[in-house]
């Protein structure tokens, strides 16, 4: 039981801290101007993709910093030609332009990559166990990947929390004709926090992709949970879409490692007429998990659980 509790914990705060490197990005974008990106989780599969292929042809490392620079130029590039243009005429243009280009992107990657999924690995510096408990082992790239998601939250805080480029992010934030009055040019400001949040999500699908499997609806499969995570936080609160996704992860985690269910816990005293409803077991149930946490949140506390609610 002790083991189950151990690495369950470790693998939530591990899964919940890749939420966190691609939620970070979508809060700060919808906090700064009030877009709902549909396509940020494409953001993350480009991310793997060119790690996969950088990392191939020059090595891992390189890829580990190229690929995520790259993905945040392609942010860019879409804020400042596609989104930019879009904003006067509403938030209906906007969502369902970066839908559109969700399934462009997965097109794209598909026309390239192939169907597939690609042999991306982890790489050899990286592939052995970094410690051993209860006579399991854990691999030394879980806790890399482990690193650098607490390494970019820190670096995070710290640039919005104590430099002065974060100053104007968090006034640009809230007060952005001030700013423009006080000579920063706002839209700049806009599509640089645009094209750092599509790195984030890079950077998370480089470090994911050699764990998880490099495929082309990674998007579709996470996109999803990343939605729930902003919203389960609160909307627009970076503190909350922290929260949310070491919950959300640590929760999932738990739930698949639970493999039992509800009638042989409750045995004579599961309702009958559910029938084999009580029968599914935990671990069955647990890519719903989120979504019921979703359910309850918005019944509970509809402005998340850190969002504050506008007048």
């Amino acid at each position: 039981m002790l083991q189950l509790i151990t690495f369950s914990t470790l693998n939530g705060v591990l899964y919940g801290m890749l939420l966190f490197m691609m939620a970070s990005g979508l809060t700060l974008i919808f906090s700064m101007m009030g877009v709902l990106n549909f396509a940020h989780a494409s953001f993350y599969m480009l991310g793997a993709y060119f790690g996969f292929e950088i990392s191939r042809r020059i090595g891992f490392w390189p890829g580990f910093v190229l690929a995520p620079l790259l993905v945040g130029v392609i942010g860019a590039l879409v804020e400042r030609y596609g989104l930019r243009h879009l904003h006067r005429r509403g938030q209906v243009s906007e969502l369902l332009f970066t839908f559109g280009l969700a399934f462009v992107i997965e097109e794209l990657v598909q026309m390239i990559w192939g169907k597939l999924p690609v042999d991306y690995r982890v790489p050899p510096q990286l592939d052995f166990v970094a410690f051993r408990l209860f006579d399991t082992t854990y691999p030394a790239y879980r806790v890399f990947m482990l690193l650098i998601a607490i390494a970019m939250f820190a670096a995070l805080l710290t640039v919005l929390t104590r430099t002065r480029v974060g100053l104007i992010i968090q006034a640009a934030l809230t007060h952005p004709d001030m700013v423009a009055m006080l000579g920063h040019d706002v839209p700049k400001i806009f599509m640089l926090v645009f094209g750092a949040g599509a790195a984030l999500a890079g950077l998370a699908g480089v470090i994911a992709g050699p764990a998880l499997v490099t495929q082309p609806d990674m998007a579709s499969l996470l996109g999803p949970i990343l939605f729930v995570v902003i919203v389960v936080g609160g909307l627009g609160s970076l503190t909350g879409a922290f929260f949310a996704s070491l919950l959300i992860g640590l929760v999932q985690t738990f739930a698949v490692a639970m493999n039992f269910s509800f009638a042989e816990v409750l045995g004579p005293v599961a309702p009958p007429f559910l029938g084999d409803l009580w029968k599914v077991t935990i671990a069955e149930l647990a890519p719903v998990v989120p979504y019921l946490l979703l359910v309850l949140v918005l019944i509970f506390r509809p402005t998340g659980l850190m969002g504050r609610r506008e007048s």
